[in-house]
């Protein structure tokens, strides 16, 4: 039982947006050494290492790459490669070395240099790669259009219109303008947003995630540590992970997806339910995807997700604030690293002192992220305290 057992005893992301010049190792780099500082921790505390993958510079072990670049010595490392899901398996997996006495101190780290490290080709090349080679890539299946197969079939099904997913943006780009951080920090209208480039019907420019230079990393060690550290410690209650498919034509439904799977198995093991929750990041790759695992999470009942949004309870104001740094639609996404800044992100609200972007109730935090097209899930909540 992983519950209580482990903490976040640091975070730290990289300099975001456009970064000439610098690799993804430096980002990553860059962001675990701000997530060793933060932690009050040195090289030598460090004996572990999780990184994700690297699509602008495929180490055939990036992990190594990263630790020797650092000049870290380690007990135990790897790199996890579970698309968008890859950062909640990576901190399961953290939590589970240093409860096992695998290693003292794991940093987890994922980042990439998309935006100025990859040109147009290879990024088309990299959108296609999740299709299906023989009965989807050929049709001129790519991503955005997998997920616009999702969002019209909840418009079908749920009545839901433009104006909801839009909403989705726009409240995620006020948090990000909050943010010292983001990427994104111009206002955004639901009208700039409706009137934006189509990219995959009903799917427009603001409706899809960015892209970025960016990397983040965290610090998991062992809840017995937690009066030596710089700062009070974020408790690992409960993870969960389920898979379902891995191209969108083998999906068992467009919209009941793993995500209730994984929820459910991190509920359980941490003895709480959603109403025990008072934040959330969820994954946002298109602004379709958390209206969706709001719903499989148990934030709202299924097909009423866009009342979140309508009223103003996913705000950083609201009664149940939902990406407050403005998630992967306007703080940044680089691969795995979109999902891990969720998990940044939530330690961050959960300590407390954030200023303007503080959440009024953060005794707990619940992040979910997935990869692929809704195929692998991972769910994780944090706690200030002990349950």
């Amino acid at each position: 039982m992983l519950r209580n057992r482990a903490i976040i005893a640091g975070v730290g992301e990289s300099r975001i947006g456009k970064v000439p010049g610098v690799s993804a190792l430096e980002l990553c780099a860059e962001a675990a050494r701000r997530a060793m500082a933060d932690a009050g921790l040195g090289l030598r505390d460090i004996d572990g290492l999780l990184t994700a993958y690297s699509m602008t510079t495929p180490y055939p072990v990036f992990y190594g790459a990263l630790a020797e670049f650092m000049g870290l010595e380690l007990r135990y490392g790897a790199e996890i490669t579970a698309g968008g899901g890859s950062s909640g398996v990576m901190i399961r997996d953290a939590a589970l070395a240093v409860v096992s006495g695998r290693a003292e101190a794991v940093l987890v780290v994922s980042g990439d240099n998309r935006a100025t490290g990859m040109g147009r080709d290879n990024a088309v090349a990299a959108l296609a790669a999740w299709g299906h080679p023989y009965y989807e890539y050929p049709y001129g299946g790519f991503i955005p259009a997998y997920y616009a197969l999702v969002a019209r079939r909840y418009m079908h099904e749920f009545g839901a219109a433009a104006e909801d997913l839009a909403r989705v943006a726009v409240t995620q780009r006020a948090s990000a303008c909050r943010h010292p951080n983001a990427q994104m920090r111009t206002p955004l209208t639901i009208e700039a947003v409706l009137a934006s480039k189509p990219i995959a019907e009903p799917l427009r420019l603001y409706d899809c995630c960015l892209i970025s230079d960016a990397a983040g990393a965290l610090v998991v060690t062992r809840a017995e540590r937690a009066a030596d550290l710089a700062h009070k410690p974020v408790y690992l209650l409960g993870a969960g992970e389920a898979f379902t498919h891995e191209h969108i034509l083998a999906a068992p439904s467009l919209l009941d997806s793993g995500a209730r799977r994984a929820a459910e198995a991190a509920y359980a093991m941490a003895g709480l339910g959603p109403r025990d929750i008072d934040v959330a990041m969820l994954y946002d790759c298109f602004t379709i995807t958390p209206m969706l695992l709001a719903e499989d999470c148990g934030f709202a009942a299924r097909g009423e997700a866009a009342a979140l949004w309508q009223d103003g309870r996913a705000s950083i104001e609201g009664r149940f604030p939902i990406n407050t740094h403005g998630g992967m639609l306007s703080h940044a996404h680089a691969g795995a690293t979109g999902g891990l800044f969720e998990s940044v992100e939530a330690v961050r609200q959960l300590r407390g002192g954030e200023g303007a972007r503080q959440v009024k109730r953060h005794e707990t935090a619940l992040v979910h992220v997935e990869g692929g097209i809704l195929s692998n899930h991972a769910t994780l909540i944090y706690g200030t305290q002990p349950v």
